[in-house]
């Protein structure tokens, strides 16, 4: 079976928790335990979200005066390396020596007119109080919104329009090769219309690809049996943060789409998985890193198929 994973980025790095390597290895480390199983059975590509990542790049580079700034897409392929290596450095160390590994970087395509970019709505880097949001905003220039009871930067979120790259990929997953790629929703880039002998130049994008999007659109394109999305959650929930939550054990494309989900958070998963199995007609399941193992067996989470009849709860 051919499986793509795709980490979020709070499975990596836990809410509150400080941005140190440290951190982030534990984390990683944790991961790799419950994927290892996957990657011993089954063809497997790994996805990774960047979020906070990314966002402390950001801040580090803008506290140091002597240069403009890196763009998104120049941190975005930072942290792609970044966190790339990590995994491929734990995962090897659960898996025989002989396993083949490798992390690419990936640049996805956008439109440079999505109207993602009039309303930035992806959050990036750590979690502020309100005082310390305003304050950053008003000498950065950035964007924040509600997370909880704090406050994140947003910055755009285009869709993706295509991956480039593909076949090595496929190439790699043919000779038996665990891939690591798409990390943080791959590096935005577009074409910008210019002088160039081919009469257009690829350039990147002061902006952050939906990491589940991007792996729903990857695991399309590898002709993928199985999207899991693995998070810090263990299942979707309707009526989320009321008395009447529930675990939704598994739903139709259509039924979840009669609902709301948070737009920073729940929501893109959501829509990645309806996508995936839309045009597919694989499964899809969104669910804790803890689980990754019963995820793929629908033991755990929230399972996307083609043939529920609506909203079975646990």
């Amino acid at each position: 079976m051919r499986v793509v994973a795709a980490l979020g980025g709070n499975a990596l790095l836990r809410r509150g928790e400080p941005l140190t390597a440290e951190n982030q290895r534990k984390n990683v480390q944790a991961a790799c335990k419950s994927l290892a199983p996957l990657a011993r059975e089954h063809e497997l590509v790994i996805s990774h979200g960047n979020g906070p990542q990314v966002g402390l790049l950001a801040l580090q580079g803008s506290a140091y005066k002597e240069v403009e700034p890196y763009p998104l897409d120049v941190l975005g392929a930072q942290t792609e390396g970044m966190i790339g290596y990590l995994i491929q450095q734990e995962l090897g160390n659960e898996l025989p020596p002989e396993q083949r590994l490798a992390s690419l970087l990936t640049l996805i395509e956008v439109d440079r007119d999505d109207p993602a970019f009039d309303n930035p709505t992806k959050p990036i880097g750590p979690i502020y109080r309100e005082e310390e949001a305003a304050v950053l905003a008003r000498e950065k220039g950035w964007v924040f919104k509600p997370d909880g009871p704090s406050f994140r930067r947003v910055v755009p979120s285009p869709a993706p329009r295509r991956i480039f790259g593909i076949e090595p990929v496929e190439w790699l997953l043919e000779h038996q090769c665990v891939v690591i790629c798409a990390g943080g929703g791959g590096i935005p880039v577009t074409y910008s219309d210019t002088s160039a002998p081919a009469g257009r130049r690829l350039v990147g994008v002061e902006a952050v690809i939906d990491k589940d999007l991007a792996s729903a659109m990857l695991a399309a394109d590898l002709g993928a049996d199985a999207l899991l999305i693995v998070t810090d959650v263990d299942a979707v929930y309707s009526g989320w943060g009321t008395p009447q939550q529930q675990a939704i054990r598994r739903a139709t494309p259509k039924a979840l789409a009669g609902s709301e989900f948070a737009a920073g958070s729940m929501g893109p998963k959501v829509r990645a998985a309806c996508a995936f199995v839309e045009e597919t007609g694989g499964l899809a399941v969104i669910g804790s890193i803890a689980d990754t193992p019963a995820l793929l067996r629908c033991e755990a989470g929230t399972s996307v198929t083609p043939d529920t009849e609506g909203f079975e709860f646990y």
